[in-house]
C-alpha cells in the first residue's frame, strides 16, 4: 500500500505551520479510502463531505463477531505547558506501521473548542504526523459535541421546567447536581445564579456551568455499547435529590429518549484520514484531567475489527489517561491494550528536573538525569497494570545525542526499551524504529495479563486511596468532610462497586501542579466527589482542578481570524 506523505508536503520548509501542512495535503474521498483500505461498503457510511464520515450503527453491529486485532495504548509522562506530542506520535505511528504494511488505524479523541480558543490550540496531531482535513477536526467536526452539549442543556431545562410545573417529585432545588454545559473556557459561569426576574422565569437557584467535555454524557457516549445501551445509562444519570434524600433520575423526569434522539448521529464514529492516507477514528473527547480521558468504546471496537492493529491515546501522563483507560474504560468494555507506548521529550525531562521555560529547549544532561524520575514512575505505574512500556523519545532539533543516549541507558536500567522518534519532522517515516520494535514485542512476547488497580468492591474512599498512594506516590489522602460524606451517601445508595475517576492537575503527581518530577510523602487532598451513575464512576476532585476551565491572559482565539480568501489563520 502507499503510505507516504506527498511531494508538496515532503518539500515544504522546516517549521511550516501545521495549518499550511495540512492544507498543502491533497485528501483523498473518504468513502472511497475507506472501502480500499478497510473494506467499508460506501452505503455503511454516512458523508459529511467528501473528507469526513459516520459508520453507521447497523454496520457497526455486524462486526461484533470479527476477529480483533492489536491494541496499542499511547501514554505520556506528566505534561508541561508545552505538551509532548502524544497525538503525534499515536499518527506517526499508525503511519509507521502501515509502512511496514500491517493494517493499522488510529482512534483519537476528537478537540475540545475550549483548550482550542484557550491555551493549548488544536489537537490533531501536528508537523507531517498529522490527521486532516485539521480545521474541521478542530473547529466543530461532526457536531458531535454540539449535540453532547444539547442533550446536556435539555435535561437541565427539564429538570428546571420540572420545577416550575409543581414539582411533582418534590426535588429540593438546594440539591440538584446536574449543572449546564458549554463548550467554551468560561470561568464566570463556574457559579451563577437563575431564574431571576419573577415568576414567570423560573424557580431562582444556584447553578453553574460545566465544560461539555467533562460532561457525564460525554463520558456516556464514550462508554456506551450501542444505543440501547446509550439510552439506558442516559436514563441511570442523577440529576437532584428529594427533599427525603432519595435520588432523582433523568428517567424519572422521562428525558433519556429525547436525549437519545439528540444523540443518535453523534453515537455513530467518525472516519478521516492521516496525512498519509492512513485511517483514523476520531470520536469523544472527554479530559484526562476532569475526566475519563479515553476516546469510545464503539470507535475502538469497530477499529479492531477492521485492522490489524489499533493505535489509541488516552489524555494526559499515565498516571490519569492510562490509568482511567485500564480502570474504567478497559472494566467497562472488556478492551485489554496489548502494548503501551510511553511519549517523552527531553524538554519535558529537563523541566522535571529543574529548567524553566526560557532553558528548557538548551542540552542539559544532568537536569534530564533528575527529571527521569517521573519517567520512572510511569513506567512503574504501566508495569503494575502487566505492561511493559517501550518509551518513545519525541525528539527535537535542540536534542543532544548525549542526553538522548543517557535517556536510553536509564531506560535499560528499568528494563525498558527507548527508541528515538522524528515523526514531526518525517511522518511515518520517522516512527519506523518505534513500530519496528513494537511490532517484535508483539509478535514474540506472551499477550499481557492486565491487572486493575483495585479490586470492585474496595470502598471508595480506599479506591481513591490507593491510585494516590501507589501511583501518585502520596502518603495519604486528605479527604475533606463534605467528600466523606459523599463517598458514604453514594456507598449507601448501592454504588460502591464503581471505579474512581481522579480529577487533579495533569502538570504533576500532587495536587500543586508546581510540584515537578515524582514527589513523595504529598497528600492527595480531595475536596468533592460526584456520581456519574449512567457513566458508571464516582468522580473525585481533588486540588484546586476546575470542571469548568479559564482563558489564559493571552487566550489563542485572539490569534485567530480569517484571511482574505476565507482561511482560517491562528489555528495551531
Amino acid at each position: 500500500m502507499n503510505t507516504s506523505l506527498t511531494p508538496l508536503v515532503e518539500a515544504l520548509a522546516p517549521g511550516t505551520p501545521d495549518i499550511e501542512i495540512a492544507r498543502a495535503t491533497p485528501m483523498r474521498p473518504i468513502l472511497s479510502l475507506a472501502e480500499e483500505r478497510l473494506g467499508v461498503p460506501a452505503h455503511a457510511l454516512i458523508p459529511y463531505g467528501h473528507y469526513k464520515a459516520k459508520l453507521s450503527l447497523d454496520y457497526l453491529a455486524s462486526l461484533a463477531e470479527r476477529p480483533k486485532g492489536k491494541l496499542i495504548l499511547v501514554t505520556a509522562i506528566s505534561p508541561t505547558p508545552a505538551g509532548e506530542g502524544k497525538t503525534t506520535t499515536s499518527v506517526g505511528l499508525g503511519d509507521a506501521f502501515n509502512r511496514l504494511g500491517l493494517q493499522t488505524a488510529t482512534c483519537l479523541r476528537e478537540p475540545s473548542l475550549g483548550p482550542c480558543f484557550g491555551m493549548k490550540g488544536g489537537a490533531a496531531g501536528g508537523g507531517r504526523a498529522q490527521v486532516v482535513p485539521m480545521e474541521d477536526i478542530n473547529l466543530h467536526f461532526n457536531g458531535d459535541f454540539h449535540a453532547i452539549t444539547a442533550a446536556h442543556n435539555l435535561l437541565a431545562a427539564l429538570v428546571d421546567n420540572h420545577l416550575h410545573w409543581s414539582n411533582a417529585l418534590d426535588i429540593d432545588p438546594h440539591q440538584i447536581v446536574w449543572k449546564r454545559a458549554i463548550d467554551i473556557n468560561d470561568r464566570a459561569l463556574r457559579h451563577i445564579t437563575i431564574g431571576l426576574g419573577g415568576a414567570a422565569h423560573g424557580v431562582p437557584r444556584e447553578d453553574g456551568f460545566d465544560i461539555t467535555v467533562a460532561s457525564e454524557i460525554m463520558a456516556i457516549l464514550c462508554l456506551a455499547r450501542d444505543l440501547e445501551d446509550l439510552e439506558s445509562r442516559l436514563g441511570r444519570i442523577i440529576i437532584a435529590y428529594r427533599r427525603d434524600g432519595t435520588p432523582v433520575t433523568a428517567n424519572d423526569l422521562e428525558a433519556a429518549g429525547a436525549m437519545a434522539v439528540l444523540l443518535k448521529d453523534a453515537l455513530q464514529p467518525n472516519l478521516v484520514q492521516s496525512l498519509e492516507h492512513n485511517l483514523a477514528f476520531i470520536h469523544g473527547g472527554p479530559f484526562g484531567n476532569i475526566a475519563h480521558g479515553c476516546s469510545s468504546v464503539m470507535a475502538t471496537q469497530a477499529a479492531l475489527a477492521l485492522n490489524d492493529i489499533v493505535v489509541t491515546e488516552a489524555g494526559f501522563g499515565a498516571d490519569l489517561g492510562a490509568e482511567k483507560f485500564i480502570d474504567i474504560k478497559c472494566r467497562q468494555s472488556g478492551l485489554s491494550p496489548d502494548a503501551a507506548v510511553l511519549v517523552c521529550t527531553l524538554r519535558a525531562l529537563r523541566f522535571h528536573g529543574g529548567a524553566d521555560k526560557t532553558t528548557w529547549d538548551i542540552p542539559d544532561p544532568e537536569a534530564v538525569r533528575l527529571g527521569f524520575d517521573n519517567l520512572r514512575r510511569h513506567v512503574s505505574n504501566l508495569q503494575h497494570f502487566g505492561l511493559s512500556p517501550i518509551v518513545a523519545i519525541n525528539s527535537f532539533a535542540s536534542d543532544s545525542r548525549e542526553e538522548i543516549d543517557l535517556v536510553a541507558s536509564l531506560c535499560a536500567g528499568l528494563g525498558v526499551q527507548a527508541v528515538e522518534t522524528s515523526h514531526w519532522a518525517r511522518g511515518g517515516a520517522g516512527a519506523m524504529a518505534l513500530a519496528e520494535a513494537l511490532n517484535e514485542q508483539l509478535n514474540t512476547t506472551p499477550a499481557p495479563h492486565i491487572r486493575c488497580l483495585y479490586p470492585d468492591m474496595l470502598p471508595l474512599a480506599d479506591k481513591i486511596r490507593t491510585v494516590a498512594t501507589e501511583f501518585y506516590g502520596a502518603a495519604d489522602i486528605a479527604l475533606h468532610p463534605a467528600a466523606a460524606r459523599q463517598l458514604q451517601a453514594f456507598e449507601d445508595m448501592g454504588y460502591g462497586d464503581l471505579p474512581v475517576c481522579i480529577a487533579k492537575t495533569q502538570y504533576s503527581f500532587s495536587c500543586d501542579p508546581n510540584v515537578r518530577g515524582a514527589p513523595d510523602g504529598h497528600r492527595l487532598d480531595v475536596r468533592e466527589a460526584r456520581l456519574s451513575a449512567g457513566a458508571g464512576f464516582v468522580v473525585a476532585v481533588c486540588g484546586d482542578i476546575m470542571t469548568m476551565p479559564g482563558l489564559p491572559r493571552q487566550p489563542a482565539a485572539m490569534r485567530m481570524g480569517l484571511d482574505e480568501k476565507g482561511h482560517v489563520v491562528g489555528l495551531t
